[in-house]
């Protein structure tokens, strides 16, 4: 097998409630990915985005890791990994500084950017991003990159989103016991959203709603930055154990039964329509109407849209959302949940399934991929960041080598 170090790899690992996947991209010439292996399987000892139990999480992780790489013909050592829980908080946050030298560089920035972070946070927790808005430079304000403006002062707006510490101690821990290192922990949404937007719709205002099997994650965008995320503890597995409960069936074929026949508008669906049912304790399977099955759906449908459509409104940013709304996850595929969710929200919404992927797409242009791909766009960014920092601290060493060959030392 080939090692990371061989080839341009990124390796994106989603833990979520339901699955773990685990995807390897190479790092394209023309700056695009291509996916060169896919691994996933049932995610155990999960619940709601938490790890409630680290050895089932560790089996479950090392063998998507394991899928993976015998597909791609590699060994991986590490991945980006996706984050999720109603422990994850965000706050906006501004910045100022004086500007060096009267035009603004790469360490003005820097500088004011870490200036917007620097508020208190609690000890408990832990800083996972920090995402610029825009800066104002003296009266100029709603800009969008700074460096070489002249100016005074510099004030800087920026998304800070953090988790608490221990939730993410017990993720890394997993993927240690994997013999695994962290290149970075994301908020799901956050990498949901590098995968299936447009530039137009971020600036546009867009909300991605990524509904999972234990959380919702939204996050929120206007004038291509982003202005609030957020956690809803409750999804795709309510429903699911819903099903099971009035029908009386086990939880494993309430989820095929959602998955293959589960609509979540009950107009949508003919009173003819019949499916079969499993029963539990040796009893024979029952037939039942696919409509009521819808019935019992819709409602849950709804509880979950108006949680997230009150989050919005919350937000302050409702009426900014021109672009609509995109839903990911597997819970958002189910037939009917974009025209259900079109009736709440009075706005436009679309499946969102990851964009501009080449190599095996097929496995993965699904919404329930978007969170482990947006990991892969996420990745590509922070390596492209470090190889431009890299080459910046060579041609540093070469100039100072060359001035000191002409006598300028």
């Amino acid at each position: 097998m080939s090692k990371v170090t061989d080839r341009n790899l990124i390796v994106g690992l989603d833990i979520g409630t339901s699955q773990v996947k685990a995807v390897v991209g190479e790092i394209l010439d023309d700056g695009g990915i291509s996916v060169v292996g896919v691994g996933t399987h049932a995610a155990r000892g999960m619940d709601k985005g938490g790890v409630n139990d680290l050895n089932l999480v560790v089996q479950s992780v090392q063998s998507a890791i394991n899928e993976m790489e015998l597909m791609a013909d590699c060994r991986v050592s590490s991945v980006f990994m996706s984050i999720s829980g109603r422990h994850v908080q965000c706050q906006n946050e501004n910045g100022m500084v004086p500007i060096n030298n009267k035009e603004v560089t790469q360490e003005d920035v820097d500088n004011v950017i870490h200036a917007a972070r620097s508020v208190p946070i609690a000890a408990e927790r832990r800083l996972l991003h920090v995402l610029p808005q825009e800066f104002t430079i003296d009266v100029q304000e709603g800009i969008k990159n700074p460096v070489g403006m002249s100016g005074v002062r510099m004030e800087a707006e920026a998304h800070i989103i953090t988790c608490a510490d221990d939730m993410a101690k017990n993720l890394v821990k997993c993927v240690e016991r994997c013999e695994l290192n962290d290149d970075q922990l994301i908020f799901s949404a956050l990498a949901s959203s590098y995968a299936v937007l447009t530039d137009d719709e971020k600036e546009l205002g867009v909300c991605v709603v990524d509904i999972g099997g234990g959380t919702i994650d939204i996050v929120i965008y206007t004038d291509g930055a982003i202005r609030h995320t957020a956690v809803i503890p409750v999804a795709g597995n309510q429903i699911t154990s819903d099903i099971a409960k009035i029908f009386r069936t086990p939880l494993s074929h309430a989820e095929e039964i959602k998955i293959n026949y589960a609509c979540a508008l009950k107009d949508m669906v003919s009173m003819e329509e019949s499916i079969e049912v499993p029963s539990v304790g040796g009893r024979p399977p029952r037939a039942m109407s696919r409509h009521t099955l819808a019935e019992v759906i819709e409602p849950r449908y709804q509880e979950l849209f108006e949680l997230v459509h009150e989050q919005i409104r919350n937000s302050g940013l409702e009426e900014q959302i021109a672009a609509g709304i995109v839903l990911t996850g597997g819970t958002a595929k189910m037939e009917g949940a974009v025209e259900f969710a079109e009736e709440i929200f009075q706005m436009p919404v679309r499946v969102g399934q990851p964009l501009n992927i080449k190599g095996l797409s097929e496995y993965v242009e699904d919404a329930t991929f978007a969170t482990v791909i947006g990991l892969l766009q996420y990745g590509k960014e922070h390596w492209r960041a470090r190889q431009l920092a890299q080459q910046k601290a060579s041609q540093g060493i070469w100039h100072r080598v060359q001035s000191w060959f002409k006598g300028e030392f």
